[in-house]
């Protein structure tokens, strides 16, 4: 077997205080024994191969921390089972915090007041890591990424795409079989980005490190993963490869007509009667092109995309069009909702 994760039927389970509003309620608060119960997760079941990296997906809400929390053994399941890298983690909560490595959000595990370089040394001693493993692995991360002019740099004095940079390098520091990253790209530039993407997908080549990664940037997901697995309101809902994922959608088209000041109005008002009519047919108003053309995803398999293109170039006239397969944002925006 070559799985490093699995997960069979996994279920968390939240109890909360139903809460009263005002000081009166606060004092009922401290005897109530008014509960509410929340499924985060519900009977998720998956697998995940040594080596490889999976984007792990799904909108705000949808469970991705808990059961992310639940792999690293911070949180124990309600019911179900999982397995990671051969152990309970949840039972095995230092040996395998020893075989992993975790950057989650805003939290560093660097010391604030230290230069880069001194967070790096103490983790080597927390980790325990062979110095020539140590030296041999900052070589590596420097020659990908260019981390020395950083090492003597405090903490609180870098850029939020550095500590993000170096938050990462610290979590591959000891070599660990799985890493998980969240959100590790969230509010950076262009250039940011494609140095964290560069380290992340030269570490899983060179050693095999398998990458847990949650984001809702799909920039990172086409770049680095080959696997989805999409949850939402608890439930798994997609657990494939990105070729299957696309071929599940492979009958949609994305129709963009260009705009033209005379007639923008009128075909406007087209398009949207269009849509209310055919729901086959979508107009996406979140296209960054929005300003220069009318983007509609089309679902050929209900209405050819040659139907609603020929009616309304025979009566607007169109001075332009681009038709494109669906794209990977539109296909897990589609998911999302449902």
């Amino acid at each position: 077997m070559n799985e490093i994760i699995t997960m069979t039927n996994l279920s968390k389970t939240f109890r909360t205080l139903n809460r009263h509003e005002g000081l009166k309620g606060s004092i009922r608060d401290l005897f109530s024994r008014d509960y509410k119960y929340v499924k985060a997760v519900d009977s998720v079941s998956a697998s995940i191969e040594k080596g490889s990296i999976v984007g792990y997906l799904g909108p705000n809400g949808a469970g991705k921390s808990t059961t992310i929390k639940m792999m690293t053994g911070i949180l124990q399941p309600t019911s179900g089972e999982i397995i990671v890298n051969g152990l309970v983690p949840y039972r095995n909560r230092v040996e395998n915090a020893a075989n992993i490595g975790v950057v989650f959000g805003q939290r560093s595990q660097l010391w604030w007041s230290l230069p880069v370089i001194e967070s790096f040394k103490v983790l080597k001693e927390i980790y325990k890591i062979d110095t020539e493993v140590y030296k041999s692995n900052l070589k590596l991360f420097n020659d990908i990424v260019d981390l020395e002019p950083l090492y003597m740099k405090p903490v609180r004095q870098m850029s939020l795409g550095q500590r993000t940079l170096c938050d990462i390098v610290a979590a591959f520091l000891h070599d660990p079989k799985i890493v998980f990253l969240d959100e590790p790209t969230i509010g950076l530039d262009v250039s940011m980005k494609s140095r964290i993407r560069d380290i992340i997908m030269h570490i899983n080549k060179l050693k095999g490190t398998t990458i847990i990664l949650t984001t809702h940037d799909i920039g990172d997901v086409e770049a680095l993963c080959r696997q989805a697995v999409i949850i939402d309101k608890g439930k798994m809902v997609f657990n494939d490869n990105f070729e299957n994922l696309k071929n599940r959608f492979g009958k949609y088209r994305t129709l963009r007509i260009a705009r033209d000041p005379k007639t923008d109005a009128a075909m406007l008002d087209e398009i949207n009667e269009i849509c209310q009519n055919d729901p086959a047919v979508v107009l996406n108003t979140q296209d960054e092109t929005k300003d220069e053309w009318f983007e509609l995803l089309i679902n050929e398999d209900k209405t050819p995309l040659a139907r609603i293109l020929s009616h309304l170039m025979n009566k607007y006239g169109v001075k332009d069009i681009k038709i494109d397969e669906i794209r990977t944002e539109d296909i897990i925006r589609k998911i999302y909702e449902g």
